[in-house]
């Protein structure tokens, strides 16, 4: 029997994914035995042996709910039954006091579990299951947050180790999928949970899909696509610009001199390079520290997460911190 549309749609996304790796290379599906992931373990279980290349899964349990050490075991049955060798469970500890909120902090964990495992099992990549939809939810959360053009490049197609088949596939295929290959996916209760910012994204979008067409998903993602392109072309200026400036302490007059695009993520890189923890920085620290520049009144030292210190001098503008003696 000839398989159905919406399961070759999938396959044919997973085999341009790894089309670049070599012969007996190992690929990770993280599957959380919801539909998407589940969509994209099967089509994974199947176009690998057909590129000589091995294929297992990561089942990353958050811990979060009562069922959830059962709904991981039932995952990696699933992905067992599927043909995936190795198949893991990865219980993870969700930090319940972080600044950046519950969905921020399981994400963290849930990523660092699958590069984890990545490289305890030397895989070439790990392979997640997102969707367009998901990537224009991740756009209209970037508006909501107003955090700059990053924000609204949406989720790369790659990044080491990670890889997104399925980007340019609707939700709807991943769940037609399932059906024709008679799989049964678990609905997770937290995604119709309006306590979750990501949740109420998802409804809104519903919304704006029913005032307005169609056609804004494809316009979200879109923008996503040309924003990225922008957001990469800046990261590299500003990378360059970085590592031209030298070592601290750095003068104002150069600094004032930046496009204030490329100053902003100057500042990023600068924190970052220091001690502060990526994930911890903000546009409202990076706009703290552009003040020292274009809006010096004086100001006293800046206190940034990780125990950074930034500060004016005269005519000269000093960070310290755990890794960067000024």
């Amino acid at each position: 029997m000839p398989p159905e549309p919406a399961s070759v749609a999938c396959r044919a996304a997973v085999r341009a994914t790894l089309a670049d790796l070599a012969d007996g290379d190992l690929v990770l599906v993280a599957c959380s035995g919801g539909p998407d992931s589940l969509a994209l373990a099967a089509a994974t279980a199947w176009i690998a042996p057909r590129l000589r290349l091995l294929a297992g899964a990561i089942v990353v349990d958050h811990g979060l709910q009562e069922v959830s050490a059962a709904v991981a075991q039932r995952a990696a049955h699933q992905c067992r039954q599927l043909g995936l060798d190795p198949v893991e469970v990865s219980p993870v500890t969700v930090a319940e006091d972080s600044r950046q909120g519950p969905e921020a902090a399981a994400r963290h964990a849930r990523y660092a579990a699958l590069a984890a495992a990545a490289t305890r099992l030397g895989a070439a990549a790990v392979l997640i299951g997102h969707t367009r939809d998901d990537q224009a939810e991740q756009v209209l959360l970037g508006l909501v947050r107003g955090s700059g053009v990053r924000s609204l490049a949406g989720m790369p197609r790659a990044r080491p180790p990670f890889r997104r088949p399925l980007l340019d596939l609707p939700r709807e295929t991943t769940a037609a999928s399932c059906a024709e290959l008679g799989l049964e996916p678990w609905t997770d209760p937290h995604n119709s949970d309006p306590a979750y910012l990501r949740v109420r994204v998802r409804a809104a979008l519903r919304d704006l899909t029913a005032d307005l067409g169609p056609g804004i998903r494809d316009g979200l993602v879109r923008t996503a696509d040309l924003a990225r392109a922008d957001a990469d072309l800046l990261d590299d200026q500003a990378t360059r610009v970085h590592h031209d400036l030298g070592a601290l302490p750095w003068s104002v007059d150069r600094l004032a001199a930046l496009p204030p695009a490329i100053r902003g993520r100057v500042w990023r890189r600068a924190v970052i390079a220091a001690g502060a923890p990526a994930g911890a920085v903000s546009a409202r620290h990076t706009d703290a520290c552009d003040a020292l520049v274009t809006r010096w009144h004086g100001q006293g030292p800046l206190n940034l997460p990780g125990g950074v210190v930034v500060c004016r001098r005269a005519t000269e503008v000093g960070i310290t911190g755990p890794t960067t003696v000024d």
